[in-house]
């Protein structure tokens, strides 16, 4: 049993009777940043792995959500440089167009200015401006959470080579028919005045009006939009529905307008929805809008880019939500309102920037040709190039990539990368790549739009990389090794990095594995809203209980693809596991524990446990690392550290090492290695308390580059592990009855224990005794009670003068009285049928634990009174 040993000062380093993270995080991460321990070498020949950071928003500040992917994108990246990886964590941010354009308006708003007072270019100017003095705010809060990034390679989707990657991108497509400018329906937003992307969406449940309208005797349309029928220009119902046949080929009169409409077949309608017949506003509605591509319809639009009624008649100029009530009023005015439902709840889109309802809206916009990308996109995932995890979350994948609509990447701003298509005076159309010549005649003009923010960062794990030139750093971290991303933008911006890759990359995928995981949560799995009062700002755990514990919390509940709930109080509970850590370290410390010399060949079955517990370990965590299990890593983590470390191996080590000679040296030196290891194990989650311990008791620089553990076979010890479960079962059973029977823990007590040789532990007595704190049997010992531990161990006590008998028997009958009753209710509402039969799953569910709980008590109590001296 042989080991490499630290190098190790001679002096006892001295740490702080308690741990105070504000001390220590902010000195660590600054020489971590100063020493180089992040900086990557793409010449080096260590194994890649890379991971290149879902860029924030330049307008960003650090909320859960960040602070749950950064957290496991840091413990991947940690683990493998310690590994000996080439370990790349690259960060940057996104222009994030639309939002950052609304906050340097607000800001110009405030000066009484318009971006139109300054311009296109002054405002642009503007921008970069804010970006300097006031963007990037949480590329420092990353810092405070401890995150791994290379800083020399921060990148930015604005800065000069990624806008090289989007010229060369935007004329490679173009030029192969995948880009292409038409007029289709899109969403809008009338506040930002801009196309949006589906990302950029957000649906919530609102209550409306469903209004249903008479346009003929025979049919009766309904609609939660009413403005929208100024715009239709047919009535559509099912080819196969025989209340309508005879009525396909003929016309209506369009209720307040005097326009008459065809009747068309169409099978995209459903019969057995409302009354089988709907409206159709090709204009104003994405599945009208294929109807009428179907049926050569004309497509008015009524409305304008703000919302407001454009067409004639008593109607124009109301916006879109004064103009609904107004024209259900005038309908039923006339007596066409057949029914209206309200309130009627349904899904409504709203802009995710200003909250502003969303309008479907006829425009012309830039498109990118879905369909071969969204095949290849599918295609490297069914073939095994990459991984989803959980693999359970492939089929969602799926349903969207083999479904996709074609992509709407032009936007209504100033601030992004502009569409590098050029207009001239006779109707001609050039697409201008990077390395060609702007046409300058005149008349020539280049369009007005930006590309969406999602164009660009859909190139982000190879232009952050140096694409389009062939740079080392693209030779030796492509593809990357795994994506870190929350389930809900799977279908958006995963997508489109997987179809942006493959197509530049030559088949390349941008990433091996995409590791997914859920939101974060309130303790009571809802969903963290400003509206509910329940949002958390990490920034403020930090500040209280560390940043360490701050990523404990959100990492024990990081189960792959699956929601994280969170509280304070696990958070607190998070900070104490530190200062565990923390206590038992310097207590190792102060009692001399070392790692100088090879691991001592003559241990004792106690030390030869601890050790084999620790292979274990580092076998298990190294096999849910590779399946992306943070959360059972860390479950695993902090049970044999609490558990089997903390617990009882440094109880069981304190009486060896009071005793001093050969076996308090053996232990010493095995107790510097359980925690050197261990705080090599824990350093990829809780990054500063592990370096401050690992160098104090190693002697060593620091544990960020320190090699990762390796489980050694040869310490595996099935005996001892064996011997001590036995010890460890005699020990709780003695400890379990001394706190039925009321003793202070710190009470010592008589006994006399048999058995221990037969069951294999007779060496451990001394142990066994200090632990329970048990006595030796003198002359005028007196057995009281008796305990059986296990088939050969027994334990008898002398519980004179330790127990206040009558005392106890009162407190234990008030127990018994207390569970009887409890079971009894409990158990009088599981045996009737009328509470079983109504009450739901969970509540009868947990009434069963509770009545379960009771009889466990019940059981106890009995066995307590029993023991109980008669005398």
């Amino acid at each position: 049993m042989t080991e490499t040993p630290q190098t190790q000062s001679s002096a006892t380093p001295t740490l702080a009777a308690q741990y105070q993270p504000g001390e220590v995080e902010q000195r660590r991460y600054e020489a971590w940043v100063r020493a180089g321990y992040f900086k990557t070498d793409a010449t080096s020949d260590k194994p890649p792995f890379t991971i290149v950071i879902p860029p924030p928003n330049v307008t960003g500040s650090l909320h859960m959500g960040h602070a749950l992917d950064h957290t496991i994108q840091d413990w991947l990246t940690r683990r493998r440089r310690m590994q000996g990886y080439e370990a790349l964590w690259l960060p940057g941010m996104d222009h994030a167009g639309i939002a950052t354009q609304n906050v340097v308006e607000r800001q110009l708003a405030r000066e009484g200015l318009s971006r139109h007072d300054l311009g296109r270019e002054k405002f642009v100017e503007r921008v970069w401006q804010w970006k300097g003095e006031s963007g990037g705010t949480i590329l420092g809060q990353m810092r405070r959470l401890g995150d791994s990034v290379d800083w020399d390679r921060e990148r930015f989707t604005m800065d000069e080579g990624l806008s090289r990657a989007v010229l060369t991108i935007f004329k490679r497509l173009y030029n192969d028919g995948l880009i292409y400018r038409a007029e289709r329906i899109i969403n809008w937003c009338p506040r930002c005045l801009t196309a949006l992307s589906d990302i950029e969406v957000e649906h919530s449940d609102d209550e409306g009006e469903l209004v249903s309208i008479r346009y003929s005797d025979e049919i009766v349309v309904a609609t939660t939009r009413a403005e929208t029928m100024l715009g239709d220009t047919a009535v559509a119902v099912h080819p196969d529905d025989e209340r309508y046949k005879h009525l396909v080929g003929t016309e209506v009169e369009l209720p307040l307008t005097g326009r008459r409409i065809p009747v068309v077949a169409d099978e995209h309608v459903d019969p057995a929805f409302g009354t089988g017949a709907v409206k159709v506003t090709p204009a104003h509605d994405p599945n009208d809008f294929e109807i009428g591509q179907r049926h050569d319809l004309p497509s008015l639009t009524i409305m304008d880019e703000r919302g407001v009624i454009t067409a004639h008649g008593p109607f124009q100029g109301l916006d879109r939500f004064e103009a609904r009530p107004a024209i259900v009023a005038a309908l039923r005015a006339q007596g066409l309102i057949v029914a209206e439902k309200r309130p009627y709840v349904h899904a409504v889109g709203h802009c995710s920037r200003c909250k502003t309802t969303v309008e479907p809206r006829l425009s012309l916009q830039w498109f990118v040709k879905t369909e071969p990308l969204a095949k290849a996109a599918g295609d490297a995932v069914r073939d095994g190039r990459v991984r989803i995890e959980p693999g359970d979350l492939a089929k969602r994948y799926f349903a969207w990539v083999d479904n996709m609509h074609d992509w709407c990447i032009s936007r209504q701003l100033w601030w992004g990368h502009r569409i590098p298509v050029w207009y001239g005076p006779d109707g001609e159309m050039l697409c201008v790549g990077p390395d060609d010549k702007v046409p300058t005649g005149e008349g020539w003009r280049q369009d007005e739009d930006v590309l969406d923010t999602w164009f660009s960062s859909a190139l982000w794990p190879f232009s952050t990389l140096g694409w389009p030139e062939q740079t080392p750093d693209l030779a030796k971290f492509y593809p990357t090794s795994v994506l870190v991303t929350g389930y809900d933008i799977l279908f958006f911006w995963v997508a489109r990095m997987m179809m942006f890759g493959l197509y530049a990359m030559d088949g390349k995928q941008p990433f091996d594995v995409i590791a997914l995981h859920g939101m974060v949560r309130d303790e009571h799995g809802k969903k963290m809203s400003k509206s509910f009062g329940n949002v958390v700002d990490p920034l403020d755990w930090i500040e209280r209980y560390g940043a360490d514990a701050t990523r404990f919390t959100l990492a024990r509940g990081a189960n792959p693809g699956a929601d994280v709930p969170v509280s304070e109080d696990w958070t607190q509970g998070s900070r104490n596991f530190c200062n565990k850590v923390w206590n038992a370290t310097r207590f190792a410390l102060l009692n001399g524990a070392h790692l100088d010399g090879d691991l001592p060949s003559d241990l004792s079955p106690v030390d030869r446990w601890i050790l084999s517990r620790l292979q274990h370990v580092i076998g298990e965590v190294d096999e849910l690392a590779e399946s992306y299990e943070l959360a059972k890593v860390c479950d695993t983590l902090y049970h044999f550290a609490w558990d089997d470390v903390f617990d009882w191996y440094v109880e069981l080590a304190k009486p060896v090492l009071a005793g001093g000679g050969p076996a308090a040296e053996r232990t010493k030196r095995v107790l510097g290695h359980v925690l050197d290891q261990l705080l090599r194990l824990l350093h990829p989650v809780i990054p500063f308390v592990t370096d401050e311990l690992w160098t104090a008791l190693t002697g060593g620089e620091t544990v960020v580059t320190a090699a990762w553990p390796v489980a050694v076979p040869a310490l595996v010890d099935d005996a001892a592990e064996a011997e001590l479960a036995t010890l460890q079962r005699v020990v709780t059973e003695i400890r379990r009855f001394r706190s039925d029977q009321g003793l202070k823990p710190a009470q010592r007590v008589v006994a006399r224990l048999d058995g221990l040789a037969a069951a294999g532990i007779g060496g451990h007595e001394p142990l066994i005794r200090s632990l329970a704190r048990l006595d030796e049997a003198g002359e005028d010992f007196t057995a009281t009670a008796q305990l059986a531990v296990t088939g050969e161990v027994s334990v008898t006590l002398d519980t004179r003068g330790a127990i206040d008998v009558a005392a106890e028997r009162a407190r234990l009958e008030k127990d018994r009285a207390a569970a009887l009753k409890e079971a009894e209710q409990t158990r009088a509402k599981l045996d009737n049928p009328a509470f079983v039969g109504k009450a739901p799953e969970p509540v009868v569910q947990k009434i069963k634990e509770r009545l379960a709980a009771a009889e466990a008590d019940l059981a106890r109590i009995a066995t307590a009174l029993e023991a109980l001296p008669t005398a």
